[in-house]
């Protein structure tokens, strides 16, 4: 389900220290119910899932992900010049101490998504290219019945007039073939963690 923007910007995350000149783009509820502490068991569902991670998991988004790619091989988006710590600076050198020296998280495998810090509710990846540098913010929050449930947020900063044109352009695709199949992807997965859990 999409949620409001203020759904992410009402509560007292961590990343609104360090992710200002971001604009909240997305925001969502996952459907991975749980328990307080069940944040990490998602941060990994994302990062390696059966080896690909949930992102490009599901068809669509996987042919949609291929598509950009090579959009960005043939205009030259995703060079490493162009990237975290070349074109941008690493949100994790805006972290405070704390966050600094607390746990990371892991990477992305299937999607250029670098962690910049975990804890007990909140989880930040960035990635930038030639066209954006964003922010993948995944919230751990009451679901209002006694337990909890997944959040995400994207944050992104646009380069420029290129940004903005790239963003506008790719808005119909992330909502008619990517977020659709992403949260699937993600209650399926979510739901067969549990039921292993349970069995084992």
């Amino acid at each position: 389900m999409r949620l409001p923007r203020t759904a992410h910007t009402s509560r007292p995350w961590r990343i609104h220290e360090i992710a200002g000149g971001f604009h909240v783009e997305d925001v969502w509820a996952l459907p991975t119910p749980g328990g307080p502490d069940d944040l990490v068991r998602l941060v990994h569902q994302f990062a390696n899932g059966d080896g690909d991670g949930v992102l490009v998991s599901s068809p669509v988004p996987r042919l949609l992900f291929a598509v950009r790619w090579k959009l960005g091989e043939l205009l030259g988006w995703d060079k490493p010049g162009a990237g975290i710590d070349a074109r941008v600076r690493t949100l994790r050198d805006r972290l405070p101490v704390d966050l600094r020296e607390g746990p990371r998280g892991p990477d992305l495998r299937a999607v250029p998504f670098t962690s910049v810090y975990l804890t007990r509710d909140e989880w930040a990846a960035e990635s930038a290219n030639r066209t954006v540098h964003a922010v993948m913010h995944i919230g751990w929050v009451p679901d209002g019945a006694g337990g909890y449930r997944g959040q995400m947020a994207v944050l992104v900063k646009p380069n420029g007039l290129l940004g903005a044109v790239y963003m506008a352009g790719i808005k119909p695709f992330r909502y008619l073939g990517v977020y659709p199949a992403l949260l699937r992807t993600i209650g399926r997965k979510w739901q067969a963690s549990a039921g292993e859990r349970s069995a084992g």
